[in-house]
């Protein structure tokens, strides 16, 4: 009967303190309810369950053959319930303090080879308006690992070009500054005074650097399609959206010696984690890195 004055309790307080929404608040109450069912076999009262018991209680939503994200999300639920029962001070003492989530496998997403984009960039026809578009967009999506949304947002007081920078207006309205190679300025200043010139552009979008064939700023999902037919085009096998040349881009910095905190920057990261997750680096790189720059390998 504790058990469910206190579920109880806590439901209310995700309701009405916590502001939660009906999902939320259900998965909450499942996985307390999973605890629930557990120590009431033994009949542990809340306030008597301990770290030791939590750990055997870890233990069994492994045997149940629950994944690791499923197991993180129940053990998140429990520490949201004893940090209630601390608030509410029906207990002294959080016995799922020093509860340990399981480790989460990060899926990376595809990464492209050098070869490979100067393959799709090949591939787009330059002799037609929305070519000449198409092939200056996604050398600036590449050379500045931009968001898509970043891309299709740029505006001409954006461009730095004889300073050498791209402003970028990222996550949170968040300013950045990013290094633009030649190559991106030679592109994008010959778009905007040759193919640029011959659109009829929507009033209220003068100020949009990419445009489509009706003059109006571009969607997010043209610039999907786009990277999909060129992908089609070449015969490329791997899954790859705007996102992959964000996270080429990296990869690429990174291996080729750039630091860490440059690449975090660059692409408007808050976190250096967050950054860590978006590049990855195989076993033959960081074996390199290892033998080339620790003190005890170099000669």
């Amino acid at each position: 009967m504790l058990w469910e004055r206190y579920i109880k309790d806590f439901v209310s307080y995700l309701k009405i303190e916590k502001g939660l929404a009906h999902n939320s608040i259900e998965a909450y109450q499942r996985d307390v309810r999973l605890l629930a069912s557990y120590v009431e076999t033994q009949k542990i009262k809340p306030e008597r369950v301990t770290y030791k018991l939590l750990t055997h209680f870890v233990a069994h939503l492994y045997d149940l053959g629950l994944s690791a994200r499923s197991q993180a999300r129940i053990i998140s639920g429990i520490k949201q319930f004893f940090g209630f029962l601390i608030l509410e001070r029906y207990i002294d003492t959080d016995p799922s303090v020093l509860l340990e989530q399981p480790r989460l496998g990060r899926k990376l997403p595809e990464v492209l080879e050098l070869n490979e984009i100067d393959a799709l960039l090949d591939a787009i026809d330059l002799g037609t308006g929305e070519g000449q578009r198409n092939h200056a967009m996604l050398e600036t999506l590449y050379s500045c690992g931009l968001r898509v949304s970043e891309l299709i947002s740029m505006r001409f007081s954006d461009l730095y070009f004889d300073e050498g920078f791209v402003r970028v207006i990222g996550k949170g309205n968040k300013e950045r500054l990013v290094p633009v190679s030649q190559r991106v300025i030679t592109e994008v200043n010959a778009y905007i005074s040759d193919s640029r010139t011959n659109i009829s552009i929507r009033k209220g979008q003068e100020h949009f650097i990419f445009l489509n064939r009706r003059g109006a700023k571009l969607t997010r999902v043209m610039i999907f399609t786009i990277i999909k037919q060129l992908a089609e085009k070449i015969g490329l096998k791997k899954q790859i959206s705007p996102h992959t040349f964000r996270h080429s881009f990296a990869t690429h910095l990174i291996e080729g010696g750039a630091n860490l905190r440059a690449v975090q920057e660059m692409l408007g990261h808050e976190s250096i984690t967050t950054t860590e997750i978006y590049t990855h680096l195989d076993q033959r790189f960081l074996s390199k890195a290892i033998l080339t720059h620790h003190p005890r390998n170099k000669s």
